[in-house]
């Protein structure tokens, strides 16, 4: 059965299935990976007797490199079967996690990260590529729920094991526990999945830098890419200050603050697959619009909380982490309709390098608008909250826009006989 046969069904079929599975298991180990580093930094610091600001930027190597990796990759993307592509990064990604493991010092740490980011990078714009090829428009919605809820099951399962394993042993079992976990996903790749050539029937441009520079230079693809920039920023915002705000603005301690992790993933992980089919059977735009509503209007009650009940904060936290998935999961669909079959690589590539730099300028952002008072509270976070709510705006016209573009592409041109 070929892979345009494999897309004509209207449900899944069991390779379909497996296939969904697999992506996801992908997408939880890149994320996990790169999630991990920032609650080892208490015990990393000490461990190699490094400051907050080396930490910070073993941290911020991995993003940089991603992004970096990704734009360089774009021009080739297309032109290799995804499945060799998809395996050969993972089996990198994999031999860098055992290198951060194996690591004893600062340098040697910062090098692993690095390579760490250079193929990881690549791997997640792979895995949408693929998603794209082997699933119909109306059944994208439940395959980016089922593949978002990667985000959410890194909290719930990831972080906590993790941790687990780093109090239990030292820092560097979580990294090597990861490898061991992610190789069992490279063995998966080798024996069961099928190639994905379906994409070099179609004829390829001449070189890879000119493969590149038209996927950038396509203006339907710079307002995906804007609205992308857009959509990671927002997150990013929040995101690296919201345990700080959580304890010393809203009163919760350390201790409580893996229930609040653990609930809101478990709950997004219910959620996700869910959105994704409301998404397929009554349009992308619906629910992303209404995500975004839901989004703002939480991100403006969280940013300006005081001192509440611990059950209060748990359900802002839900409400407004649902909101944020009511947007991506839907925009994920959307918008690997945006490139042609032959650009979906390069797309992708360029989509992922974008959001690891808007996430990196997001933090820094954040960063210099918010400031510890000296009664240790976080100060100016509404201000943050606002921009947030002003992005949302922006994404939603630009969203519009690119459901525009794809419905107008979609309608048969008239045949000029018949005019």
């Amino acid at each position: 059965m070929t892979h345009a046969d494999i897309q004509q069904k209207p449900e899944f079929t069991r390779y379909q299935i497996f296939v969904m599975g697999l992506l996801a298991f992908l997408q939880f180990s890149v994320i996990l990976d790169f999630m991990i580093m920032s609650p080892l930094g208490a015990l990393i610091m000490p461990a190699m007797e490094i400051s907050p600001r080396q930490f910070g930027l073993i941290v911020s190597a991995y993003a940089f490199s991603a992004g970096i990796s990704g734009l360089l990759m774009a021009g080739f993307a297309d032109r290799y079967d995804r499945k060799k592509i998809l395996l050969v990064f993972y089996t990198g990604f994999v031999a860098a996690t055992v290198w951060c493991g194996l690591a004893q010092t600062f340098p040697m740490l910062l090098l692993a990260r690095i390579v760490t980011g250079i193929f990881g990078g690549v791997i997640g714009s792979v895995v949408l590529a693929i998603a794209t090829d082997l699933f119909a428009p109306q059944l994208r919605g439940r395959v980016m729920g089922v593949i978002q809820t990667a985000f959410a099951a890194s909290q719930v399962l990831g972080l906590p094991v993790g941790l687990y394993l780093s109090n239990r042993w030292t820092w560097h079992a979580p990294f090597l526990a990861m490898a061991a976990f992610g190789a069992i996903g490279g063995i998966i790749i080798v024996w069961r999945m099928q190639p994905v050539v379906g994409h070099l029937k179609a004829p390829q441009e001449h070189s890879a830098f000119t493969h590149l520079l038209n996927t950038l230079s396509d203006p339907r693809h710079l307002t995906a890419f804007a609205t992308t920039a857009l959509l990671t920023t927002g997150g990013f915002m929040l995101m690296p200050f919201s345990s700080v705000f959580t304890v010393n603005n809203l009163g919760v301690s350390i201790e409580h603050l893996p229930t609040i992790y653990l609930i809101t993933g478990l709950c997004t992980i219910f959620v996700g697959p869910l959105v994704g089919k409301v998404a397929d059977k009554f349009g992308k735009i619906p629910v992303f619009m209404a995500g975004s509503i839901v989004t703002m209007i939480m991100v403006m009650i969280y940013t300006h909380l005081g001192t509440v009940p611990f059950t209060t904060v748990i359900i802002v936290n839900v409400l407004m982490f649902i909101g944020i998935f009511s947007r991506m999961i839907p925009f994920q669909a959307l918008v690997t309709s945006v490139p042609e079959t032959t650009k979906r690589g390069s797309f992708n590539a360029v989509s992922a390098s974008i959001q690891q730099f808007a996430g990196g300028f997001a933090s820094i952002l954040a960063g210099h608008i918010v400031a510890i008072g000296a009664d240790g509270k976080l100060q100016h976070f509404p201000w943050v909250g606002y921009i947030v709510v002003g992005t949302t705006i922006v994404t939603a016209i630009l969203t519009w826009f690119i459901q525009q573009g794809i419905q107008k592409r979609a309608q048969p041109i008239p045949d000029a006989a018949t005019t």
